[in-house]
């Protein structure tokens, strides 16, 4: 028989720094989930009399203003559709098939089923008449994918990615005092990842009602700068005028604490904007001994922007935000609040066991709360910008995040998007890092990535010079992006030379974006091609890349190395490497799809967590296997670990 042990490694003391999020206040603002009862079905992707009828009018949605047809149209009958509450994943209702994609678990949907791609979403509410004069938008967290959004059969725009959030101005539209029909077309046609995606409406949505002259959406930004024992917060705030108003307005800046006491406060008369103008005002307030964000104390204070009008308060707009600091240094690796720590993170999609992406609030502080579990402190977003309620998770458990946008390029689709994934996110504390791409290997090694990854990287420092940039590399660690990013993310020892790059680069810091992607199925000590069985004990899953335990220690030996995130957390749906069908999951996640833990996940808690740790694989009594020589790991970060078997020590 054979033993083998882990001995537990150095800890570190960890601590984080600013936060925005949208909170709703109902003192002259209002944000009001509309997830209930909408009306779905499916339409089709070329077929238009099987979707409806929908874009077949003489004069349709684009050619005048408000002729929306089909179910796009105002007093469509849609009482026969199907009756659902959001968020909703489609994809993950359908069955499977053989002939469906590969990357997205080979669910019954997508390009290769027409009639399975198009989504039809309609919904009613009543505005009242006190609501005239008010701005009245919609806001959309994420519908996948390319979403088109009608309000009373007119036409508001499309977001193609299925990641970023969206909200439209429908004040012009709306009839107060009365009923009103939103409606919206996914087309989950075409994939945007190589991973399991989804399909609909599976964020949350919110009817927005506010006064014309407001912060505009994602309008704060809170940084903060420690001296001594204090800290001296700025606060900006980007106000908007969709109104007539002209004349002054009062700015009050308020931070409170998080039992809700109020530390500072600061106020100020200034000019209002001019009509559908926006001007930015910094405050700056000073908080004394300031409770640190960090990862085992998570505190937050909350930002309370109040505009107010002849002393009137008319906007109301809370960001919650975290007091901290961050450094990479290319010597010695990553800080949190002047302390060193190891990065222990994990890559992680989407989606959950029985509910693909369309996932309960709940279930984000379950899986940011079982990765902590494992010993976590960092978790990379792969590879694209999640949902708010996962940043949400990762402040308040103190989670530390790598937020990451979805394509490189220099032009408006992909510049705006990672502008308008940094404003979203930037004030909150957990991330410490912006991706900017992931394993474009097209571009990696040549000038063309040297080229777009300066311009990505200069454009994000214009938005938040807080936190820095990183791109994950997998093509060779020579050129290219790899000579130019701030933070060398390195995608897998096997794909370079780690040493010789730091060797070359010694002022520039680095981390391993992605290591592992070990195969293993729960619960299962061989490996049986026909049955779709990986082993789960820790091994190389292929002859170039490494072993859970083989990444974590190159990493954990070489200060200069911020730390290392391993490929996945959790199981997730498509990409079955190194099966196809009839498997539909991949065997990569420390975790199953459910979040019930592999035998790798107390191998990096032995090293990672902070709990005595002594785990045996495989079972015992393993039938059929009577007599013969069986392979017995413990992994432990105990002193010493005896093994005995019938009473007889080993």
């Amino acid at each position: 028989m054979k033993t083998k042990f882990t001995q537990k490694a150095i800890f570190f003391f960890f601590v984080l720094i600013s936060i925005p999020a949208f909170t709703q206040n109902k003192t002259g603002r209002e944000l009001i989930l509309i997830d209930k009862d909408w009306r779905f079905s499916f339409g089709h992707l070329y077929d238009t009399k099987k979707d409806f009828g929908h874009a077949e009018g003489y004069f349709s949605y684009l050619t005048k203003t408000g002729f929306g047809d089909g179910p796009a149209a105002k007093d469509f009958d849609d009482r026969a559709w199907r009756k659902l509450d959001l968020p909703h994943d489609w994809a993950v209702e359908q069955p499977f098939s053989e002939s469906a994609s590969f990357s997205h678990g080979f669910k019954a949907a997508g390009k290769n089923f027409p009639e399975k791609s198009i989504g039809w979403y309609r919904k009613k509410i009543t505005i009242p008449n006190e609501d005239l004069g008010k701005i009245i938008s919609l806001k959309f967290d994420g519908v996948f994918r390319n979403s088109k959004v009608f309000f009373n059969g007119f036409y508001l725009g499309t977001e193609q990615s299925g990641y970023n959030g969206f909200e439209y101005d429908v004040t012009a539209y709306v009839n107060y005092g009365g009923e009103n029909t939103i409606v919206v077309r996914a087309d989950a046609s075409m994939e945007e990842g190589w991973f399991y995606e989804g399909a609909g409406i599976y964020r949350h949505v919110y009817l927005q009602k506010t006064n014309p002259v407001r912060v505009v959406s994602n309008g704060t930004y809170v940084t903060s700068e420690l001296k001594n024992n204090d800290a001296s917060v700025t606060a900006d705030v980007t106000i908007e005028n969709k109104g007539s108003y002209k004349g002054s307005i009062e700015i009050s800046q308020t931070i409170f604490n998080k039992e809700n006491k109020q530390i500072t406060a600061f106020s100020e008369s200034i000019a209002a904007p001019e009509f559908y103008k926006t001007i930015t005002h910094s405050s700056k307030l000073y908080v004394q001994n300031p409770l640190l964000w960090d990862i085992d104390s998570p505190n937050l204070y909350r930002l309370v922007t109040q505009i107010k009008q002849d002393g009137k308060i008319i906007d109301s707009y809370e960001t919650p935000f975290g007091i901290r600091t961050i450094e990479f240094n290319a010597e010695s690796g990553f800080y949190l609040n002047g302390k060193p720590l190891k990065l222990k993170g994990t890559n992680n999609h989407q989606d959950h066991a029985g509910i693909g992406t369309a996932l309960p609030d709940e279930i984000q502080y379950y899986r940011i709360k079982k990765l902590k579990e494992m010993g976590s402190n960092a978790y990379r977003c792969s590879h694209h910008p999640p949902t708010p309620e996962l940043l949400k998770a990762c402040d308040e458990l103190g989670m530390l995040v790598i937020d990451e946008t979805r394509l490189m390029g220099i032009n408006d689709y992909h510049l705006n998007y990672l502008k308008r994934m940094i404003k979203r996110d930037r004030n909150h504390p957990s991330i410490f890092c912006w991706s900017v791409g992931n394993e474009e290997w097209n571009i990696e090694g040549g000038i063309v990535g040297e080229r777009i990854t300066n311009v990505m990287q200069d454009f994000a420092k214009s938005i938040d010079p807080t936190r820095p940039v990183t791109v994950g590399i997998s093509s060779g660690f020579k050129s290219g992006i790899s000579s130019v990013v701030e933070i060398m993310g390195y995608n897998y020892l096997g794909n370079g030379d780690i040493d010789a790059h730091r060797n070359q680069f010694k002022q520039q810091s680095g981390m391993g974006t992605e290591e592992g992607s070990t195969f293993a199925t729960r619960g299962i000590y061989f490996t049986d091609d026909a049955k779709h069985y990986q082993s789960a004990y820790d091994k190389k899953p292929r002859p170039t890349f490494y072993s859970i335990e083989e990444g974590w220690k190159f990493y954990a030996e070489r200060p200069y190395l911020a730390g290392v995130f391993f490929w996945t957390g959790f199981v997730y749906r498509g990409e079955p490497t190194p099966y196809g069908w009839p498997s539909v999951t991949s065997y990569f996640g420390m975790m199953d799809v459910c979040g019930f833990p592999k035998d790798n996940v107390f191998y990096l808690k032995s090293w990672w967590g902070k709990e005595p740790v002594l785990h045996l694989l495989p079972h015992w009594n393993w039938s059929g296997m009577e007599g013969k020589e069986i392979d017995v790991w413990a992994y432990s970060n105990c002193d010493e670990v005896e093994l005995f078997l019938n009473k007889k020590s080993l």
